[in-house]
């Protein structure tokens, strides 16, 4: 753990750049407060600080990038499906006989990993970026696996 001395002093000189990166690179002063807070929770935790000028800045940059990598893939999913009053990413809206006929349908017809990725998604409620560290696999591919899926699920629902 980092002396508080060491984490004050490298809060203070370097906070506001900090923050001022992340509010640019996300457009959200919420969610650029929540990559500061991080960046410094880690920085904390860790045994020595960072040696190299640029590193924080550095680390901020690299988790915005993050950032916008898990909204862009969470957008992407959400436009798979019909939103509206009736349908939802966690199937709400759709009939309690309807979200059994698809549950039947994964469990029967989707092979591995799709069938999981389904289920952590829609029954677990977890994230693309979860269930891809959750089953070793990279997000996209997470993603592209789920997409499958749900296609899968349309064409044969179209029916």
């Amino acid at each position: 753990m980092l002396d508080k001395r060491i984490l004050e002093k490298l809060f203070r000189q370097n906070y506001s750049e900090m923050i001022h990166l992340a509010r640019v690179l996300l457009g959200d002063d919420a969610e650029a407060e929540d990559v500061v807070q991080d960046i410094f929770l880690r920085v904390a935790e860790a045994d020595l600080p960072p040696r190299k000028e640029g590193y924080l800045l550095t680390a901020v940059r690299n988790a915005c990038l993050n950032r916008i990598r898990q909204m862009q893939v969470r957008e992407k999913v959400k436009n798979l499906l019909p939103m509206g009053a009736e349908a939802d990413l966690q199937l709400r809206g759709a009939t309690e006989e309807r979200a059994d006929d698809i549950s039947a349908y994964v469990d029967e017809h989707l092979q591995e990993p799709h069938r999981s990725i389904f289920h952590l998604r829609f029954d677990d409620d977890l994230t693309i970026a979860e269930i891809a560290r959750r089953l070793h696999l990279n997000p996209n591919t997470t993603y592209k696996y789920l997409a499958q899926s749900i296609q899968q699920i349309r064409t044969h629902f179209k029916r």
